[in-house]
């Protein structure tokens, strides 16, 4: 049986350092406290013997290393979460890059696509997904898999729904899907307009330049450091009076980047308003 304590914080340091060295994977920016709790809970949920044999499944077993990765990158998402700030992006955002030509948009840490799809269903209403990109991303390859697919259960199509209601959603929810069985799948035209590909924010670097770029909800399992080393990739990648929305409980307050934004009122979301 795994002993109660499962790891402690010096082997945590090893875990990142192995994964570090043997994949590239580096969560050395990631809080120590956030990644030891999800660690424990893998740990207990595999019921681990030892920590050494621990240590080499996730070294030596590439199926299992797949799954340490999906079990220590967090994917909490559902569509139109939130509804106030897809109102926002309804409402202040999308209109004023509608005069652009082409619109690019960058999905940081999209996780299973609930987020991307919701993007593009508001996109669709303003008539502007024609002209827009969605580059969603994330490190983890095995939720990007899932998100490619466009299918998620029906049994949340309800909730779905009344997140895209109250978020201004104008048409029947149900004509963006297809109900079989226990799943949806979502519409093709939807899907067209989105690139899935794995990034890591903590070491790859910008691949564009972009008119939005969207990172809600993952820069609070970040250290200080890491945060204000993300915002400044995104900074690199925004173009001039481009948009940056972060989660609820971020924000671009004394980062290096803070001078060259403005938020907008009530929202987590800020103009680039200086290079």
């Amino acid at each position: 049986m795994p002993h109660a304590d499962g790891i402690n914080d010096e082997q945590v340091e090893i875990l990142i350092n192995d994964v570090l060295e043997q994949y590239g994977y580096d969560f050395t920016g990631y809080s120590r406290a956030s990644l030891k709790r999800r660690l424990l809970r893998l740990y207990g949920l595999d019921r681990q013997v030892s920590f050494a044999e621990f240590r080499y499944k996730v070294a030596n077993d590439p199926v299992y290393f797949k799954r340490f990765v999906e079990q220590i990158t967090v994917n909490v998402t559902e569509m139109f979460r939130d509804p106030n700030f897809y109102k926002a992006l309804r409402e202040k955002v999308l209109p004023n890059l509608g005069t652009y030509p082409f619109i690019r948009i960058w999905l940081a840490g999209c996780s299973t696509g609930e987020e991307a799809y919701s993007i593009a269903i508001v996109l669709k209403e303003l008539n502007l997904l024609h002209k827009s990109l969605i580059y969603a991303t994330d490190i983890n390859p095995t939720v990007l898999e899932k998100a490619g697919l466009g299918m998620f259960p029906l049994s949340q199509m309800k909730q779905y729904s009344e997140n895209y209601i109250t978020s201004g959603g104008t048409q029947e929810f149900s004509t963006y899907y297809n109900a079989n069985y226990s799943l949806v799948k979502f519409n093709e035209d939807l899907k067209d307009k989105m690139i899935f590909s794995t990034h890591n924010l903590v070491s790859d670097h910008s691949f564009n330049e972009f008119q939005l770029i969207l990172c809600r909800n993952v820069l609070i399992y970040f250290d200080r450091d890491l945060q204000f080393k993300v915002l400044q990739l995104f900074d690199g990648s925004l173009d001039q009076l481009g948009y940056l929305a972060l989660g609820t409980k971020e924000t671009t307050d004394f980062s290096p980047i803070s001078k060259r934004y403005k938020r907008l009122e009530g929202e987590k979301i800020w103009r680039k308003i200086s290079g």
